[in-house]
C-alpha cells in the first residue's frame, strides 16, 4: 500500500475540486465483508493525470463519465485516472470492503454478552480507504451523502441527521464541506437516549449490554455536553457548524474519542460499569469538552496538511480543560493537565523522537511519518504552549484572533501561518516571533531559581519591610524561549490540620523570563520556599533552591493550592527521571505526604508514579523497602478513609494496594468475601484487577479465572481472563500468550493489548527472559502483517519494559535497523528503548 506524499497533495489539490461523494453502504451481505458503492463527483481543473484510493476486499468495477475502467490497473490501494479532461467527471467505484477487528476502517464487534454486533467507522488520516473509495486527504473537502442498508432492529447514526426510509434502510443528511477522515457511521441495536438541546436534537448511545450505566450517568453527560456548547457559543463568533450532535460510546476503540462532526465516538470504557473516582468523572467530562472544541477547530476549519495536526489537538486539549473549568462543577481541571498530561508532554519532549509543536512541513513527507505526531508534544506540549500564549496575549485578544480565524477559513483548510496572521491581527504583541521560538523548536527549558539578599549597591528606593529587609530571586534559564511566570513565596505557618509544615502564601508577582538581567527584589526576610511557575501556566522544568527543595520534602502536602502541589510534585518526577533525586526519597515523600492530599488527581498521579519507580527506577537490593513502602502507604490511606467519607480517595487506595501487593491473602479474602472491609463492595474491575494480581503472584489458576469469567462474560471479562492467564508464572502460560499474540491474526486491538499487558511482569524476568529477544522480529513481522494499529499496541504494550539491562538495550538498539520495520513501530520502540535507556540510568546513579 503507498501512502500519500505532501508532494502528491498538494499536486492533487492544484488539479482537482470535489464536489460531493454519494455513498451507498450495505452491511447485510456477512461477518467478514461489507458492499460499498461510491459516486465521486469532481471537476479537474485542467487536463492530467491523478488517483483515487480504495483498499477492497474486491474491487467489482469502476467508471469514469459512463466508460468502465479496467479493476485490475487497482495498484495498492491506488487506482489511476489518466488523461483527465478539463471539466466535471462522475467517478463510480463498486467494491466489497473488509471489516475491520483493529480499530481501523470499519470495525465490527460482536458483544459477548448478549450476541449483538455493533459497526463503527474510524476513518483517520487514511482508513476512510477501508470504507469507500476516495481522494483521501484533508484539503479536499467535499460533501458527502450516504445511504445505508442495515440488518432490521438496527439504528444507524451519521455525520447528519439519520433518517429510516424503509426496511433496514437509512438515508444520512448530506454534510456540508467536510474533510475525508471525518466521515463518519456508527450502526447496531444501540440503546439510545436523545434530547434537543438550542434547537438541535442531540443524543448518546452506547451497545444494549452497558444500558443500565449509561442511563445511570445521562444527565451528567448530558449536562456536560449543554454547558460546553453553551459556553463555546459565548467564546466563539461562529455557531456551531453542523445539524445535530450524538456522541456514541463505542466498543474496542483506539483513541479516547475521534472528533467526527455530529457524531463524536467514544472509548466505551467512558460508560462506566464499575465505580470510578471523580477524577474520572472529570477526565470523561474533559474528553467531552475537547471534542466540541474540534467542531470548530478541526472540523469546521481544517488543516491543509498533517504538519499542522497540533492546530486541531493543542487547540482541543486547551479549551477543553479551560473549557470545563468555566463551565462545569470540575473547576480545578488544570490540577489533572499538570500532573497526568503535562508529564506525557515533558516525556517526549526529552527523546529522540521529539520533534517541534509545529514541525516544518519537510518534515512531516507523508501520512506514515504525520501519524507518529500524536503524541505528547501534539497534545501536551502543545496545550501547555497555548495556556503561556494567553497568559502573555491576555484572553481577550486570543479569543478576537481565533474568531477572525474562524471567520476567514470556515468549512475551509488553514495553516498555521494563517492562524498566526489572525492572532496577530488581534493584537500588538509580536505573535509570529513568539510562534517561532515557542512551536518551531524542540525540548524543554529548565527555570532554576536563585536567592540571595540584594547587592549593598542597589539603589535607593529598593522594596524593603520596616526592619530593612529584603530578598533577591535570579531566575536561571537554561533554554531559549520567552517565559511569562508566577512566583510564589511561603513562609512556615502553624495548622496541624494541614498536615506537616503547613506553609501559608505570603506574596504571588508575575515576571519574565528572561528579564532585564537584575534580580527582582522583594520585601520581607528569605521565604521558607520560593517556588517558579506558581499556577503552572509555562511549560519548564523547574527546579528550587536547595532551602526551598528541604521544604517542599518537609511540607509539600502544607501546601494550600493544590495547582501549586501539582508543579512541586512535577519536579519531584522530573528529578527522579534525571536522576537527580533518588527513588527511595520520591517514595519517602508519597510516604510522608500523600495521607494528607486532599485533590485526587494528585494522589492518583503521584500512586501511579510511584509504582513506576518501585517497578523500573529502582535496583533490586532496594525493593522489598520500595513496596513495603508503597503497600504501607496504600494500607494508611485505606484505613483512613473506613469512615465512608472519602470514597473516590478509597477506591484509589484499593486500586493501588492490590497492584502493589506482594502477598496474596488479603487479596484472596477480599475476592472470596466480594468486599474490602469497610467498602467498597467488589464490582467487576476490582475483581479482574484482583485476580491479575494474583496470577502474577502465582496465587491462582485456570480454574478460577474460568470461574470468574463465567460469572462475568463481558467484553471487559474477556479482557480480563486474558490478561490473567497471560500473567500467570509458568512456562505453559508464557508459550500460550505469546503465540496468541503474535501468530493469531484474528485477536482483535483490546484482545491483544489485554494479552500484552499480562504477559510482561515485574518480578518475573527469570521466566520471561529468553522472549526479550524474540520480540523484536516477532514484533516487526506482526507489524508488517496487520499494520499501524497493532504495531503501536506492540510497541507500547508487549514491549519487554521490566528486562532492564544493557543486554536488552543493545538488543533493542540493533533491532532498530532492520529495514522491515514499518514507522509506527519504530518509533514506539525509539521511546521505549530511550526510556529503558534513562532506567538504566537511574539505577546506576542509585548505586552509586
Amino acid at each position: 500500500m503507498s501512502v500519500l506524499t505532501r508532494d502528491e497533495a498538494q499536486t492533487r489539490a492544484q488539479i482537482l475540486d470535489v464536489e460531493r461523494y454519494t455513498i451507498a453502504l450495505d452491511l447485510t451481505t456477512g461477518e467478514e465483508t461489507f458492499d460499498s458503492a461510491t459516486v465521486i463527483r469532481f471537476t479537474a481543473r485542467a487536463a492530467g493525470d491523478t488517483f483515487v484510493e480504495v483498499k477492497p476486499a474486491t474491487l467489482r468495477s469502476i467508471s469514469l463519465d459512463g466508460q468502465p475502467l479496467d479493476p485490475a490497473l487497482l495498484d495498492g490501494n491506488r487506482y489511476p485516472l489518466t488523461g483527465l479532461t478539463a471539466g466535471p467527471h462522475e467517478l463510480r467505484i463498486d467494491a466489497a470492503m473488509h471489516y475491520s477487528r483493529t480499530g481501523e476502517g470499519m470495525h465490527r464487534f460482536t458483544d459477548p454478552t448478549d450476541g449483538e454486533t455493533y459497526l463503527y467507522t474510524q476513518l483517520f488520516m487514511e482508513d476512510v480507504q477501508r470504507v469507500f473509495a476516495a481522494f483521501d486527504q484533508p484539503d479536499l473537502k467535499s460533501v458527502f451523502a450516504i445511504d445505508v442498508t442495515a440488518p432490521e432492529g438496527w439504528t444507524v447514526l451519521g455525520n447528519g441527521v439519520a433518517e429510516r426510509t424503509g426496511e433496514g434502510r437509512w438515508t444520512i443528511a448530506p454534510t456540508p464541506l467536510i474533510s475525508t477522515y471525518l466521515v463518519a457511521i456508527a450502526a447496531g441495536p444501540w440503546h439510545s437516549i436523545t434530547t434537543e438541546h438550542a434547537g438541535l436534537p442531540f443524543g448518546i448511545h452506547c451497545r444494549r449490554s452497558l444500558a443500565p450505566y449509561l442511563d445511570a450517568d445521562a444527565d451528567e453527560i448530558l449536562d456536560i455536553t449543554r454547558a460546553c456548547y453553551d459556553r463555546y457559543h459565548e467564546k466563539f463568533d461562529e455557531p456551531y457548524p453542523f445539524d445535530s450532535y450524538d456522541q456514541a460510546f463505542v466498543p474496542e476503540f483506539n483513541a479516547g474519542a475521534m472528533e467526527n462532526p455530529g457524531l463524536v465516538t467514544f472509548r466505551d470504557e467512558f460508560v462506566y460499569r464499575s465505580a470510578v473516582t471523580d477524577t474520572e468523572r472529570q477526565t470523561r467530562a474533559m474528553v467531552i469538552a475537547h471534542e466540541m472544541a474540534h467542531m470548530w477547530f478541526g472540523d469546521l476549519v481544517t488543516l491543509t496538511w498533517w504538519d499542522d495536526i497540533w492546530l486541531n489537538e493543542s487547540f482541543a486539549e486547551y479549551m477543553g480543560y479551560q473549557t470545563l473549568t468555566e463551565a462545569t462543577r470540575f473547576t480545578d481541571t488544570w490540577v489533572d493537565f499538570g500532573v497526568a498530561r503535562k508529564g506525557w508532554g515533558y516525556d517526549a519532549d526529552q527523546r529522540p523522537s521529539t520533534h517541534p509543536v509545529a514541525p516544518d512541513p519537510d518534515a512531516v513527507p507523508d501520512t506514515a511519518s504525520a501519524l507518529l505526531n500524536f503524541d505528547g508534544i501534539s497534545y501536551a506540549k502543545g496545550a501547555s504552549a497555548l495556556r503561556q500564549l494567553v497568559a502573555w496575549l491576555g484572553e481577550k485578544d486570543f479569543l478576537a484572533g481565533i474568531n477572525a480565524h474562524f471567520a476567514r477559513h470556515k468549512f475551509a483548510n488553514a495553516t498555521l501561518a494563517d492562524f498566526i496572521d489572525n492572532l496577530a491581527s488581534a493584537t500588538d504583541r509580536d505573535v509570529h516571533a513568539w510562534a517561532e521560538q515557542w512551536l518551531r523548536t524542540t525540548g524543554i527549558d529548565t527555570l532554576t531559581a536563585e536567592i540571595g539578599t540584594p547587592a549593598p549597591t542597589e539603589p535607593a528606593g529598593t522594596p524593603a519591610n520596616g526592619n530593612g529587609q529584603s530578598w533577591a530571586l535570579t531566575v536561571i534559564r537554561d533554554g531559549s524561549r520567552p517565559h511569562r511566570i508566577t512566583v510564589g513565596a511561603y513562609d512556615h505557618a502553624l495548622n496541624t490540620q494541614a498536615g506537616p509544615g503547613h506553609l501559608a502564601l505570603r506574596d504571588r508577582f508575575e515576571t519574565d523570563v528572561p528579564g532585564d538581567g537584575t534580580p527582582v527584589v522583594r520585601p520581607g526576610r528569605r521565604p521558607a520556599l520560593v517556588v517558579l511557575n506558581d499556577g503552572d501556566l509555562t511549560y519548564a522544568k523547574i527546579r528550587l533552591d536547595t532551602a526551598s527543595w528541604d521544604t517542599v520534602l518537609a511540607g509539600l502536602s502544607g501546601i494550600p493550592d493544590a495547582l501549586t502541589r501539582a508543579v512541586l510534585w512535577n519536579t519531584a518526577r522530573d528529578m527522579v527521571r534525571d536522576a537527580e533525586l533518588p527513588p527511595a526519597t520520591y517514595l519517602k515523600a508519597a510516604r510522608t505526604h500523600l495521607p494528607y492530599e486532599t485533590d485526587l488527581a494528585l494522589v492518583q498521579g503521584v500512586l501511579s508514579f510511584a509504582g513506576h519507580v518501585v517497578d523500573r527506577y529502582t535496583v533490586p537490593e532496594d525493593l522489598p523497602a520500595a513496596r513495603a513502602t508503597l503497600t504501607d502507604l496504600c494500607r494508611d490511606l485505606i484505613r483512613r478513609t473506613e469512615d465512608g467519607s472519602q470514597p473516590g480517595l478509597r477506591l484509589i487506595a484499593v486500586r493501588h494496594f492490590i497492584d502493589a501487593a506482594t502477598q496474596p491473602d488479603t487479596l484472596r479474602s477480599w475476592l472470596d468475601e466480594g468486599t474490602v472491609h469497610g467498602g467498597p463492595e467488589l464490582d467487576p474491575e476490582l475483581r479482574w484487577r484482583i485476580l491479575t494480581r494474583l496470577a502474577v503472584l502465582g496465587a491462582t489458576d485456570e480454574t478460577a479465572i474460568a470461574t470468574e469469567l463465567a460469572a462475568d462474560p463481558s467484553a471487559t471479562g474477556r479482557e480480563g481472563a486474558a490478561r490473567c492467564r497471560a500473567a500467570l508464572p509458568t512456562p505453559e502460560a508464557k508459550a500460550a500468550a505469546w503465540d496468541a499474540l503474535f501468530t493469531d491474526d484474528t485477536l482483535s486491538n483490546y484482545l491483544f493489548t489485554a494479552t500484552a499487558q499480562g504477559f510482561w511482569q515485574p518480578g518475573q524476568e527469570e521466566l520471561t527472559g529468553d522472549y526479550v529477544s524474540r520480540f523484536y522480529p516477532d514484533a516487526i513481522a506482526l507489524a508488517a502483517r496487520r499494520g499501524p494499529a497493532i504495531a503501536e499496541a506492540a510497541g507500547r504494550y508487549a514491549f519487554p519494559a521490566y528486562a532492564i539491562d544493557a543486554g536488552s538495550l543493545a538488543t533493542g538498539t540493533r533491532a532498530l535497523e532492520d529495514p522491515e520495520l514499518i514507522p509506527a513501530l519504530r518509533r514506539k520502540l525509539v521511546d521505549q528503548l530511550d526510556d529503558l535507556r534513562r532506567a538504566l540510568a537511574v539505577r546506576t546513579s542509585a548505586t552509586g
